[in-house]
């Protein structure tokens, strides 16, 4: 499996934590910045990872912002991106599950790094189930 991460300034301590966590699981990771604590702007990270996903080129991704908001919003821009703001394991699974999210928003002023690795590790091992919620995907795009 192979995954893109990215954040701004006040997301960057909590995508380290996360990326030194997927790491340790063996999961390969394209960070795509912020890589200080240095002013950075979410929409030029959250488009990265977006792309990314949106080319193929991960299977996945995770953006993180203080709020995750923006970078949420940023990241949904994209055609066929389904980004999820995920505060707890449950959210993230059922992002998954229900919404076939292929990525992962995260509010780094709003969680502990042990809850952001129970939501990476919900959303990792989360599957879509497909059926009704297939029917609601397609009347998502406009």
């Amino acid at each position: 499996m192979k995954l893109a991460i990215g954040s701004d300034h006040a997301g960057f301590e909590l995508k380290e934590a996360v990326r030194k966590y997927l790491i340790s699981k063996n999961i390969e990771v394209d960070d795509k910045g912020c890589y200080s604590l240095d002013r950075a702007d979410y929409p030029d990270f959250g488009h990265a990872v977006a792309l990314s996903v949106e080319a193929k080129q991960v299977d996945l991704g995770i953006v993180i912002c203080g709020s995750g908001n923006g970078i949420n919003m940023s990241a949904n821009k994209h055609k066929g991106i389904r980004s999820a703001l995920c505060w707890n394991d449950e959210i993230a699974a059922l992002a998954r599950q229900h919404n076939d999210a292929n990525i992962m928003a995260l509010p780094a002023r709003f969680m502990s790094v042990e809850m952001a690795q129970k939501c990476v590790d919900a959303f990792l091992s989360s599957t879509f189930e497909g059926g009704r919620h297939a029917d609601r995907l397609k009347k998502i795009d406009c």
